[in-house]
């Protein structure tokens, strides 16, 4: 059942887990950026820990006071005084600390979020294409809670519990050297053995169910996203019962992380046990001795009291310890993550100029693949021509625009763009120069002025307008409810395939790019609005250089130049009556797309 929902990324991340000090190490690095605000959230804190110890001492002098003075005596009341005023200024204090603790959290968690997701924007297409969208956002989200839960583990519960177990076990081994030694053993040995079965024998089936929570996440934005295609073959069960398969297995794997974390929990209270019986123990002998007065058995009650529930605190946040770890680990591994394609060490940005394209021996082979698509592949586009590339699916078309936009690195050879090499500029703004109109456009989820406007941000009003006339949209938009302000749906879904196609193609005269590329941009148009954006786009291409890919023919005939691809390499090229003549490769295509074949 997991092979169909675990993605290349999922399975990389089995196996290439970080260890807990590799994660806690990504974690500290946010705590050193704001280290005032880290510097004083942990002191407060020590200083709350300090007043904590004394409280057992308060509990012992109240007790013996009472215990040895005279009915009546003032002391009584100054030893109650005392008792009642470490408890407050405890609370005071630790309640500070925590003014402290928010906004370092808050601000950390803003961040790391914006980082790792500015991380995965930048990784490759072929990353986003092995990965699930879905789990991707889950592992996000997954880590920002990831952090916080660390966070409050170690700084507010971890260290102050830690110190304040060891600080109390000194003071009754100088008290009473067995209720001591008892408790200093028990601490050792609750931490110890929390801290290594956690990791050796939670942690595994915890990653295990954090794979199936993505996998969830994976399957829901599989099945929502595609919800149009779900309904036209009316797949709402059957896409239920395979979200059940999977929303089962994750039951399954969950069940095994918390009875396994119900088992360490026993095992905790059993040692909880053996430390009351220890320590009242120990201090009721020393009594019958003694070598003990009553305010040391009120020392040792209240300090149980005390270190019972910083155990039990210990041992629920080393659980949610180990549980923010393993979230955030599938961020920590991006972090380690060189991207697929990077920008070469102070890359100048490209500088756009007439549009001159020229390929020079490429090879080029997709990592899935045996053979190169691309074999020392040569190709100029001049200044201004306008080119369709033609042929059987999986010739190259596609490929020698992604090329272009370096989507992806080459295995051999360089690519050209007005005399600079593509690999040696920075890939945003090279990117920002070829304005693309793809087959099958998808919109963001928001207005129709911000996905015109996303080709130039702080576009004016009058700019996305008249971008939207060129395209032939501006009409159909101003029918809609709320004009520009009307919200597309996720992709686009409220707009007709003609209708996202247009403002697809407004996108394009708004980027006013020196390269301009479509592909088969007009295929979801009717025969009259075809016409019409047709005439547009001649406007549009005027004094650049395009590239047509296309499959109707019909679209290239007044192309400078069509090459015709096969298995990657041009077989022929030249003008539309030229290759007709020619009775080759380009002949038969174009005798099929007449139907005269």
């Amino acid at each position: 059942m997991t092979d169909l929902f675990e993605d290349e990324d999922e399975i990389g991340a089995k196996k290439r887990a970080l260890s807990n000090r590799q994660v806690l190490a990504f974690i500290a690095r946010f705590w050193k950026r704001r280290p005032l605000l880290f510097g004083l959230g942990v002191g407060l804190t020590l200083v709350a820990v300090g007043f904590d110890l004394a409280l057992p001492y308060a509990s012992g002098h109240l007790v013996d006071t009472v215990a040895t003075k005279p009915r009546g005596d003032a002391g009584a009341w100054s030893a109650l005084a005392m008792f009642v005023g470490v408890y407050f200024a405890f609370a005071v204090v630790r309640n500070i600390a925590h003014r402290f603790w928010i906004p370092l959290a808050a601000r950390n968690m803003e961040e790391m979020t914006n980082e790792s997701f500015a991380k995965v924007q930048a990784f490759s297409s072929d990353w986003h294409a092995d990965s699930f969208a879905g789990a991707t956002v889950r592992k996000l989200t997954r880590a920002m809670w990831g952090y916080d839960s660390v966070t409050d583990a170690v700084t507010i519960w971890l260290g102050p519990g830690v110190i304040v177990l060891v600080g109390l076990s000194i003071a009754m081994l100088i008290r009473q050297p067995l209720a001591g030694g008892i408790s200093l053993v028990v601490v050792i040995a609750y931490l110890s053995v929390n801290l290594w079965v956690t990791e050796r024998y939670v942690r595994p089936s915890n990653l295990r169910s954090n794979a199936f929570d993505s996998q969830i996440g994976g399957a829901l934005a599989d099945a929502v996203t595609s919800n149009p295609t779900v309904k036209s073959f009316g797949a709402e069960q059957r896409e239920a019962q395979r979200l059940a398969e999977v929303t089962a297995a994750w039951r399954e794997a969950v069940m095994v992380t918390w009875n396994r974390f119900t088992d360490v929990w026993l095992g905790q209270n059993l040692l909880l046990v053996v430390l009351q019986a220890g320590l009242t123990g120990a201090m009721v002998w020393g009594w019958t001795q003694g070598t003990a007065t009553p305010g040391d058995v009120a020392f040792a009650i209240t300090a149980f009291m005390l270190m019972s529930g910083y155990l039990r605190n210990l041992g629920e946040n080393i659980r949610m310890l180990q549980k923010g770890l393993d979230d955030t680990e599938d961020v920590a591994a991006w972090t380690r993550l060189e991207p697929q394609i990077a920008d070469a060490p102070g890359a100048p940005d490209f500088k756009p100029g007439p549009g001159a394209i020229a390929f020079q021996n490429v090879t080029f082979r997709y990592k899935a693949a045996g053979a190169p698509l691309y074999d020392h592949f040569s190709l100029k586009i001049a200044p201004g021509e306008r080119v369709a590339l033609v042929g059987p699916t999986g010739s190259g078309k596609s490929t020698f625009v992604k090329l272009i936009q370096r989507l992806h690195d080459l295995q051999d050879g360089a690519i050209f763009i007005d005399g600079q090499d593509v690999s040696q500029v920075t890939q945003t703004s090279l990117r920002r120069a070829i304005a693309v109109v793809p087959q099958d456009p998808a919109l963001f989820h928001r207005s129709l002025y911000e996905n015109i406007a996303y080709a130039k941000p702080g576009a004016t009003r009058e700019e996305v307008e008249a971008a939207a006339k060129k395209a032939r949209a501006h009409d159909f938009i101003l029918k809609l409810p709320q004009g520009y302000d009307t919200l597309v749906g996720e992709r686009g879904v409220k707009l007709s395939g003609g209708e996202r196609q247009r403002v697809a193609i407004a996108r394009a005269f708004l980027a006013d790019a020196p390269i301009l590329v479509l592909d088969e941009a007009t295929s979801s148009l009717d025969v009259e609005t075809e016409g019409l954006v047709q005439a547009a786009a001649e406007a549009l291409m005027e004094g650049r250089t395009t590239i047509v890919i296309a499959h109707r023919l019909s679209t290239v005939r007044g192309a400078d130049r069509i090459l015709v691809f096969q298995k990657g390499r041009v077989v022929e090229e030249g003008r539309h009556d030229q290759l007709k003549a020619k009775g080759g490769v380009y002949a038969r295509l174009n005798a099929i797309s007449e139907g005269v074949v």
